[in-house]
C-alpha cells in the first residue's frame, strides 16, 4: 500500500506534464492580403481605370483581384471583371509581390 500513493502522484504529474500543448500556434500580426500569404501590401487602389492612369502616367493600369493577388492586363477574360479588384499600377503591383496572370486570361 505504501507504493500505491507515490505511482499516483506520478500519474498525476504525468498526465500534468504531457497534457500541456506540445506545439503552440504561431500567431501572424500581419494581416493577410491574399490566401495563403502573411505579407502586408499597401499600394495605392483605384476604382477606375482613369483615376489609377493619372496615378501612374507613365506605367500600365492592370486590374488586381486583390482575392488571389493576381492582375490582369487590359484585354484579359478578368480585367476590371471580378469580385474583389481594384486598379493599380503594374510596377507597384509588381514591386508589392502580386503577379500577372499564368493562363493569359
Amino acid at each position: 500500500m505504501r507504493f500505491r500513493p507515490r505511482l499516483f502522484a506520478v500519474i498525476v504529474a504525468a498526465i500534468t506534464v504531457f497534457s500541456a500543448p506540445i506545439f503552440t500556434p504561431i500567431q501572424s500580426h500581419a494581416p493577410t492580403a491574399i490566401a495563403g500569404t502573411l505579407v502586408a501590401r499597401t499600394i495605392p487602389m483605384f476604382d477606375t481605370e482613369a483615376a489609377a492612369q493619372r496615378h501612374c502616367p507613365s506605367d500600365q493600369v492592370v486590374w488586381l483581384n486583390t482575392r488571389s493577388g493576381i492582375y490582369h492586363e487590359k484585354g484579359m477574360r478578368w480585367y476590371g471583371r471580378t469580385k474583389q479588384g481594384a486598379y493599380v499600377c503594374r510596377k507597384e503591383a509588381n514591386a508589392a509581390g502580386y503577379r500577372d496572370t499564368r493562363n493569359g486570361q
